[in-house]
C-alpha cells in the first residue's frame, strides 16, 4: 500500500523550471525574459492535455515573485460567460496584496463564450501594469485571432513514448516499485502523450498491487489492455493478408473484454514502427531504444517479411477506424471491417 493518498501526478509535479521535461524550447525563453525583465502582459500556453501547461504557468508565476495570495486560477469551462469576465475585469484593477504582479491563469480558455472573449479582449488591450494573464488551452484554433495577436504564444510538445517510459520507471522506483521496460512501454503508450495520464495509470496499478515488482500481467489486468500476442496476431494478419487470423484476433480481444480503443492504440503503435522500419532503416537504433528487445525482433521481422502489406494507406485506414470506435452499435465491428478491407 502507498503511504500517501496524493495522486502521483500531483506528488511529482515539477516545482521549478529545471524540473520540467521536454519543454526546453519554452523554458529557455521564459527564463530569459525573466532575467532580462522583458515580461509580457499575456501568454497563451497551448498543447494537448497533461503536457504541463498549468504547471509551467504556476512555476512562471512563482519565478516572478507572485505568491499564492496573488495567483488566481480560473476554470474557463465553468466560468465562461460575460458576467464572469466582467468580475475578472473588476478584480484586475486592484493592486496585488503582497507581490509585484497579480497572475491570472485561465485554464481551458477556448471554452469562453464569444461575448466573454470580447470582454476579455478589452482587458488584454489595456491591462494594468501589475497584471499578467496566462491563457491555457488544448484547442488553440478556437481562440479568436484578436486575442492571439495580443499574447505571446507557446506550444507545448507531447512527450515521446521513450520519455514517458523513463518517467514511469523513475516514479515507480521512487515509490518503491520495479517495472520492466515492457510494462513501462505499455503504460507509456496508454498514456497517449500525457504525463498526467501516464502517471494516473501507474497510480492505478500501484494502488491495486501488493507486490513490489509489477508484471506486464498486472498492468494488463488493471488497464484492460490486451495480451501482446493478440496485438501481434492482428499486425501479422494485416501484414500477410490473412483475413481469418485478423478476425480471430479481434474476436479474442472481445472475448477477453479488452477495451477496443486501447487495443487499437497498441496496434497503431506497432504498425507505425513497422512502417518506419520499412521506409527509414537509419531509424532502427532509435526504435530499438523505445521498445523491448523481444518486440524489436518482432517488428523488424514483420517489416522485412516478403510481400509485406503494411503501408501508409494501412495506417490511414486504422486511424479512420479509431474515430469510429465508440460510435458503433457493435463495438468490434469497425475493426472487423478494417480487417476485411485491408486483407482483400
Amino acid at each position: 500500500m502507498k503511504e500517501t493518498n496524493v495522486a502521483l501526478y500531483r506528488k511529482y509535479r515539477p516545482q521549478k523550471f529545471s524540473d520540467v521535461i521536454e519543454q526546453d524550447h519554452i523554458i529557455k525563453v521564459l527564463e530569459g525574459s525573466i532575467k532580462l525583465g522583458n515580461i509580457s502582459h499575456a501568454y497563451i500556453f497551448s498543447g494537448s492535455r497533461g503536457t504541463g501547461k498549468t504547471t509551467v504557468a504556476r512555476i512562471f508565476a512563482d519565478a516572478i515573485g507572485c505568491t499564492s495570495n496573488d495567483l488566481y486560477e480560473i476554470d474557463a469551462a465553468s466560468n465562461r460567460g460575460i458576467d464572469d469576465i466582467r468580475e475578472l475585469r473588476e478584480s484586475v484593477s486592484t493592486l496585488p496584496l503582497e507581490s509585484p504582479y497579480k497572475v491570472y491563469i485561465l485554464d481551458e480558455v477556448h471554452m469562453l463564450s464569444k461575448d466573454a472573449f470580447n470582454a476579455l479582449l478589452k482587458t488584454l488591450e489595456e491591462p494594468p501594469k501589475h497584471v499578467i494573464f496566462i491563457l491555457a488551452t488544448t484547442e488553440n484554433h478556437k481562440i479568436p485571432e484578436t486575442v492571439i495577436s495580443r499574447c505571446q504564444t507557446f506550444i507545448f510538445k507531447k512527450p515521446s513514448i521513450k520519455v514517458l517510459k523513463k518517467v514511469i520507471i523513475d516514479t515507480a522506483k521512487q515509490e518503491g516499485y520495479l517495472i520492466d521496460n515492457t510494462g513501462a512501454e505499455l503504460m507509456a503508450i496508454l498514456g497517449d502523450g500525457s504525463f498526467r495520464d501516464a502517471l494516473g495509470i501507474l497510480d492505478k496499478v500501484i494502488s491495486s498491487n501488493s507486490k513490489k515488482k509489477i508484471s506486464i500481467e498486472d498492468i494488463e489486468l488493471v488497464t484492460g489492455a490486451p495480451r501482446e500476442n493478440i496485438v501481434n496476431d492482428f499486425v501479422v494478419a494485416i501484414n500477410s493478408g490473412d483475413k481469418i487470423k485478423g478476425l480471430r484476433a479481434v474476436s479474442q480481444a472481445k472475448e477477453n473484454n479488452v477495451d477496443m480503443k486501447i487495443y487499437l492504440k497498441l496496434i497503431l503503435a506497432k504498425l507505425r514502427y513497422v512502417l518506419i522500419l520499412k521506409n527509414a532503416k537509419e531509424m532502427e537504433n532509435q526504435i530499438m531504444k523505445e521498445v523491448s528487445e523481444e518486440d524489436f525482433v518482432f517488428l523488424k521481422h514483420t517489416a522485412e517479411a516478403k510481400d509485406s502489406k503494411i503501408n501508409s494507406a494501412t495506417l490511414l485506414e486504422m486511424l479512420n477506424v479509431y474515430d469510429l470506435l465508440g460510435k458503433s452499435y457493435i463495438e468490434e465491428l469497425p475493426l472487423e471491417l478494417a480487417v476485411i478491407k485491408l486483407t482483400e
